[in-house]
């Protein structure tokens, strides 16, 4: 069976160069080796819409779907969490010795985003709220939200 046909929105031109160009702007401001971020992020998002459903893709590789919080109100879904620095386990890779303290790292580039994130997504007029599904699979987030 052939994938899905995916259908770009009409954007404005250059809309996805003004994108990127936000995206790079956010990371500036972070600063080179940010790696205690005193503000939340937010994670990226792909809004589909199919004629049954509208459907949120987050990506949210390396949190614990556990400790992701979704709230629908009024109409907006609102998704929360946090997600650690992630780190590489040294010790996974030696072998294991009684005495061996963890290796130190230095870190030289972190632009991978963590700690507290907050996204909020308008909900459109005809979603059916009572039947909004959330599913977590290979770190994406995905909310469906059929049409009412």
């Amino acid at each position: 069976m052939p994938p899905p046909m995916l259908i770009a929105a009409s954007d404005p031109p250059f809309s996805n160069i003004s994108r990127q160009m936000n995206k790079m702007m956010d990371q500036m401001q972070k600063g080179y080796f940010n790696a205690f971020p005193s503000d939340t992020w937010k994670p990226n998002v792909n809004l589909y819409e199919s004629d049954s459903a509208y459907i949120i893709c987050v990506d949210l590789a390396g949190v614990d779907k556990e400790k992701i919080d979704v709230v629908v109100q009024d109409q907006t879904v609102t998704l929360k969490g946090t997600r650690h620095v992630p780190l590489h386990d040294v010790d996974e890779c030696a072998p294991a010795q009684p005495s061996h303290t963890p290796e130190r790292v230095k870190v030289h580039l972190m632009e991978i985003d963590h700690g507290s994130f907050s996204r909020t997504v308008e909900l459109p007029q005809d979603v059916h709220r009572e039947k909004i599904n959330a599913t977590y699979r290979n770190g994406m987030l995905w909310i469906e939200l059929p049409k009412g």
